[in-house]
């Protein structure tokens, strides 16, 4: 059976954005029946129109006489799949064209043929005239021009005065592989030289934790020693977070929210003696990836399902350190994750910034007196993070802001945690604050 990678992008397309699935979740649907570079390309198509959406629904908007609604509605989305090829793809144009007029046939109805080829087509025409004419797109409203919602826009303009523009920019970008080294295995160095010896190029080192940047990604089974859990896919950004914990042997540990389980992993990567590491996440089938981190890395760890914003759970054993890596809007993986630009909405941030709150306040009661707790977040909105902290600091006379080292800022000395940019060392936009708890 010959499957219609393009139908399949639509699908995907129009179950995010019309039925509010996340990519995570839809993608591998999709992809269930497809192996290697179909695989790969039904990826490269879905983030891509994820990432220019309101830029491809301008393009189309004026190709099409009514907009497609009802029923029809997955084929306003294979439109967008046939403009993003055109124009961002290597895909020869009559390939995008006849690929994406086919996947009609699959999505059961030939009857939209014409309608896809013409407007394809008309397409076409119109990046012709486009080329001949320069600033097309300088009179564009900002949600166009950017590829973002105008309220995350705003929030930007406003949080970021000076750096705005290179934050969306930064959102619009193919992210990097970083990867993580499993210290117990061998060092950065070590790693570093297995890699070159596989011909796997590096682009980075993270000075912070020695974290791998490579060149391009490229599927883990080609990671020498993946199986072997001698290494680990995980951001640069979210790797500072056992650092700064800086667990020592005698530590009674809490990850809170911890799903999927890449922090849980490296701070036993990083201190394997402690006395006990405890995982909480409310989803209990978010917990799997943490069992299977776990698995392969040879780590142990007690994996509980639980709310972090009750005690149900919690045996009564107050923790030495805990890693609350909050609920949050996600807004600073958005290059990793841009179906976030659209699933997440403005009305969302209060309700996230009240259980962060709520988490919060609950957990400290969890800590020991002269105990740590670092906040985190993968989010670059103030409200959920340094304003957050400032809050909880003044409500709470026993809570003292640490100052965090190696923390590349080179702005105001005085800001409350570590505010990370996505256009920053080329990590994920992240926020940690370090508190400890006063005796």
């Amino acid at each position: 059976m010959i499957i219609n990678i393009r139908a399949l992008a639509a699908k995907c397309c129009y179950a995010v954005i019309d039925q509010g699935r996340s990519l995570s979740d839809e993608l591998p649907r999709q992809q269930e029946n497809l192996i290697g570079k179909d695989k790969a390309l039904l990826q490269e198509i879905c983030y891509g129109v994820l990432r220019y959406l309101p830029e491809l629904e301008n393009d189309v908007r004026h190709l099409v006489q009514k907009p497609i609604k009802g029923k029809q509605r997955v084929f306003h989305f294979l439109l967008l799949v046939g403009v993003y090829q055109i124009r961002y793809m290597r895909i020869p144009d009559h390939a995008a064209v006849s690929e994406t007029v086919a996947a009609t046939k699959p999505l059961k109805n030939s009857h939209m043929k014409g309608l896809v080829n013409a407007v394809l087509r008309g397409f076409l025409r119109t990046l012709e005239a486009e080329s001949k004419v320069s600033g097309t797109n300088k009179n564009l409203p900002e949600p166009i021009k950017y590829n973002h919602p105008s309220w995350f826009i705003k929030k930007v303009q406003l949080g970021y005065p000076e750096q705005w523009q290179a934050i969306l920019d930064a959102n619009q970008q193919r992210p990097p592989m970083w990867l993580r080294v499993n210290q117990q295995h061998h060092t950065s160095e070590e790693y570093q030289a297995l890699l070159i010896a596989a011909e796997i190029e590096i682009a980075n080192i993270e000075p912070n934790t020695q974290a791998i940047e490579l060149t391009k990604a490229l599927d883990v089974a080609k990671l020498p020693g993946f199986d072997l859990g001698w290494v680990s896919i995980q951001d640069a950004a979210a790797q500072q977070a056992a650092r700064i914990l800086d667990c020592q042997p005698s530590d009674v540990v809490l990850d809170c929210c911890a799903a999927p389980g890449g922090k849980t992993c490296h701070i036993i990567e990083q201190t394997p003696d402690i006395t006990s590491m405890t995982a909480i996440d409310i989803e209990e089938s978010r917990l799997t990836r943490v069992h299977e981190n776990l698995a392969r890395l040879g780590l142990t760890a007690d994996v509980i399902t639980g709310d972090a914003a009750s005690q149900d759970w919690w045996s009564g054993e107050q923790f030495d350190r805990i890693l609350l890596d909050a609920p949050c809007s996600g807004t600073g993986v958005i290059r990793r994750h841009p179906d976030i630009k659209w699933l997440r909405k403005a009305e969302d941030i209060d309700k996230l910034v009240l259980l962060q709150q709520q988490i919060l306040d609950n957990i400290w009661s969890l800590l020991k007196p002269g105990g740590t707790l670092l906040y985190a977040t993968c989010s670059i909105l103030p409200e959920e993070n340094g304003q957050q902290i400032s809050r909880f600091i003044k409500e709470n006379q026993d809570a003292q802001l640490i100052a965090i080292t190696g923390n590349y800022l080179d702005t105001d000395e005085n800001a409350i945690g570590w505010q990370l940019l996505p256009d920053a060392k080329n990590m994920d936009g992240f926020y940690y604050a370090k508190l400890l708890k006063l005796k």
